[in-house]
């Protein structure tokens, strides 16, 4: 497989985070430039002094993907670093436990403001980036953008409203601006998603382990359960996946959505 990433330079939103941070690093193995971005200006730091440490050439900086004026200044403190952006990886997402139901708190009691801030950030998370990075490949005809979205939007997960509502989203957007960018601006602009599987994170392990006991939670059973391969990813078995579509062996490739999820879409339960 041909990557072609020497001399690129990469923009992974919310890299701050354990799968944001594992695709950040997969890049700058191949030979990327990478800016990190994330909403905690202490996360972008220490996710690029560790790629530093590999010596591999990162920048951190503070983003708020919700905020436009933020990611303006992002785009162009990345453009004053490193002269260019070829690759922008959508990372920048997660849940809350006010926006899920529980036994505690049923769908009825679901607070409207807690469900549009987690639909938000994982819908218009993704969509001002491509706003802003978009429009600097549809200028130079050319870009590759990869939305980071979840199993979650093929299969409604229980609980998980809006993040799964909102992931829905960001995989049809996906397919949308990749028809768009292609048809209005060059089809050497390419926009796909990975949908990654349950991966045991700081932002889910509320839901798959129990904090006193350290024991998986019924949720978290289940999901082994439904998973043919019978375990929790790891955050590193996003970066394949990753390496290929902003390769030039995926140059053909655009609209696709790939699970990357030991299997739990194609498995029905029986």
């Amino acid at each position: 497989m041909d990557i072609n990433a020497e001399g690129k330079t990469a923009v992974v939103t919310g890299a701050g985070g354990a799968i944001g941070g594992a695709l950040a690093k997969g890049l700058v193995h191949e030979g990327a430039s990478v800016a990190i971005w994330d909403i905690s200006s202490a996360a972008a730091q220490k996710t690029a002094e560790a790629i530093g440490a590999l010596g591999r050439n990162a920048v951190g900086i503070a983003c708020d993907v919700l905020d436009t004026s933020s990611v303006e200044a992002a785009t162009n403190m990345t453009l004053g670093e490193f002269g260019a952006i070829d690759i922008l990886v959508n990372c920048a997402g997660g849940s809350r436990k006010e926006a899920a139901t529980s036994p505690e708190r049923t769908f009825f009691d679901l607070a409207v403001e807690d469900m549009a801030q987690v639909f938000s950030l994982n819908y218009m998370g993704t969509v001002i980036p491509c706003q802003a990075v978009g429009r600097i490949f549809a200028e130079r005809q050319s870009g590759c953008i990869v939305n980071i979205t979840s199993v979650a939007g093929a299969l409604p997960l229980t609980g998980t409203i809006a993040y799964s509502n909102a992931k829905a989203a960001a995989n049809s957007f996906t397919r949308w601006l990749a028809v768009h960018m292609a048809q209005h601006y060059s089809p050497r602009i390419r926009v796909n998603a990975i949908a990654p599987g349950f991966c045991l994170t700081p932002l889910n392990k509320y839901l798959l382990v129990d904090e006193k006991t350290g024991a998986f939670t019924d949720k978290g059973q289940r999901v082994i359960a439904n998973v043919p391969m019978g375990r929790i990813g790891e955050p590193e078995e996003m970066v394949g996946a990753l390496l290929w579509l902003v390769s030039d062996s995926a140059r053909f490739v655009t609209g696709a959505v790939i699970p990357v999820d030991g299997g739990f879409t194609a498995y029905c339960g029986v």
